[in-house]
């Protein structure tokens, strides 16, 4: 397809397009004549991914750049790959292997998971944990042990379902992690607001229904019979 049913075909406009080949993100089509290319059905792939990470994840085009040249060209090593793939999304936090995270580590012992100074979330949580006791409400044994379990069994329904080849894998666990994320915020939340309505509404129900004037005739709600 040229270039102007391209943008039909995804409803990018023209100067964006041209704007993702000259910045490297979208691969050039195939030239056809000096002045003509064709492009096909992974140009619109591409296109959405590019998408996807600029607009909805919030990429800047460096970051998304540093994601899709990680999908073009993806290490032997497919583990590190996606580490260094999830490491551009947001928040932005440079780890330093050498640097201690005593908070994370903590954390992440008590949870028999792999602590690894140099992944991007450990000193993302380390921040996190910090901000939780500025805040007066640290993350304590109890918590843990409740978001634990349940964070570990979405993470391995994640993983299980990674495609086996690697540009699709890294594509799939980046795209997947930033969009489900806002998800899993969102159905906690409303969680949190029918747990509350239930337990909240069951137990203002007495009150309120002791609140109740007594129906005329006596308590027990039967008038009395007129004398005649």
């Amino acid at each position: 397809m040229r270039i102007s049913e391209l943008v039909e075909r995804t409803g990018v406009p023209l100067a964006t397009l041209k704007f993702y080949l000259r910045e490297g993100l979208l691969p050039a089509g195939e030239a056809t004549s000096a002045t003509r290319a064709e492009y096909g059905g992974a140009h619109v792939r591409r296109i959405s991914v590019i998408r996807a990470l600029t607009e909805t994840v919030g990429l800047s085009v460096q970051k998304a750049r540093e994601v899709l040249a990680l999908i073009d060209r993806p290490e032997d090593d497919l583990f590190t790959t996606l580490g260094r793939a999830i490491a551009a999304l947001p928040p932005d936090v440079t780890p330093v292997a050498t640097q201690e995270y005593p908070r994370a580590r903590a954390v992440l012992e008590k949870l028999g998971q792999v602590y690894d100074p140099g992944f991007a979330a450990v000193a993302q949580l380390e921040q996190a944990l910090a901000a939780a006791e500025s805040a007066g409400i640290p993350l304590d044994d109890a918590r843990l042990a409740v978001y634990g379990p349940h964070i570990r069994a979405i993470a391995e329904f994640d993983v299980a379902s990674i495609p086996r080849e690697a540009a699709a894998a890294i594509e799939y666990a980046v795209l997947g992690t930033a969009v489900h994320e806002p998800v899993l915020i969102a159905l906690r939340r409303l969680a949190h607001q029918d747990v509350a309505a239930r337990r909240l509404r069951q137990a203002g129900a007495g009150p309120r229904a002791s609140k109740r004037p007594p129906a005329r005739g006596g308590s027990s709600g039967r008038s009395r019979p007129k004398r005649t």
